[in-house]
């Protein structure tokens, strides 16, 4: 073959291997990313959450305060209707049947099992408000 051509063949093909390279990770990411998001409304709760409830139901007995400190401070992990985002234990339907007022308070200032602290980013007020309308959660 030509050396001419050989040289010409290279060429080409480094031209085209980062756009190539480049449509296959744009394909790749694209279907990774699709199976995120919100799930379909007919979909179940993949933590146990209540398909049924809304947010107005799930905020019943917070104070203004509560429920403006779970939107800054919880809202991403924990859910809009506390059905959890991130594991069956960030569900926090019922979570005053599962853990007692010390406990709750604990985990909300200390953190643990992937939940961050939050002690020294709330005031001990602000930890107790939230957790005793977690409490009432049963």
């Amino acid at each position: 073959m030509d050396k001419s051509i050989s040289t010409s063949i290279r060429t080409t093909r480094k031209k085209l291997l980062l756009p190539m390279t480049m449509t296959a990770v744009s394909l790749l990411s694209i279907v990774i990313l699709s199976g995120c998001g919100n799930p379909s409304p007919n979909a179940a709760e993949p933590f146990g959450g209540n398909k049924t409830a809304n947010t107005a139901e799930a905020m019943v007995g917070a104070s203004e305060q509560v429920q403006s400190l779970y939107k800054q401070s919880c809202l991403s992990c924990h859910g809009n209707t506390l059905e959890g985002r991130v594991g069956p234990k960030t569900n926090l339907q019922q979570v005053g049947e599962r853990l007692s007022k010390e406990q709750i308070s604990k985990q909300i200032a200390s953190g643990g099992n992937g939940m961050p602290g939050f002690g020294t980013k709330l005031t001990p007020e602000e930890i107790a408000a939230l957790t005793d309308w977690l409490a009432t959660k049963q």
